[in-house]
């Protein structure tokens, strides 16, 4: 299925992106932007990215259960990849700025 319309992307090639990059280090913290840069891609609309995230946390939780981690560290992953999404969309939202008419 094609992923990022973009740079020509499917979710296969999304997925063998982050078992390699697993496979370097099983208990990283993968982003979408560290997943395009790995395959010499960037962003362009980045609409494609809320996908992207999806496909990460399904490839890694399928990496995890064929590897037998124990639960505690696959929870404990969970926890801080949940954590640093919800800091990124605090920040998010912070930086938004209402528009300010001079009257």
């Amino acid at each position: 299925m094609l992923v990022c319309s973009c740079n020509f992307i499917t979710d296969k090639d999304i997925e063998d992106t982050i078992v390699s990059l697993l496979d370097e280090d099983c208990w990283q913290l993968i982003v979408p932007a560290k997943v395009y840069h790995a395959m010499e891609k960037r962003g362009r609309c980045c609409g494609c990215f809320p996908n992207v995230v999806d496909i990460i946390i399904r490839t890694t939780e399928a990496y995890h259960a064929q590897r037998d981690s124990t639960e505690a560290e696959v929870f404990d992953f969970m926890t801080r990849l949940k954590e640093f999404h919800e800091e990124n969309r605090r920040a998010d939202v912070e930086r938004r700025r209402k528009a300010h008419r001079a009257a």
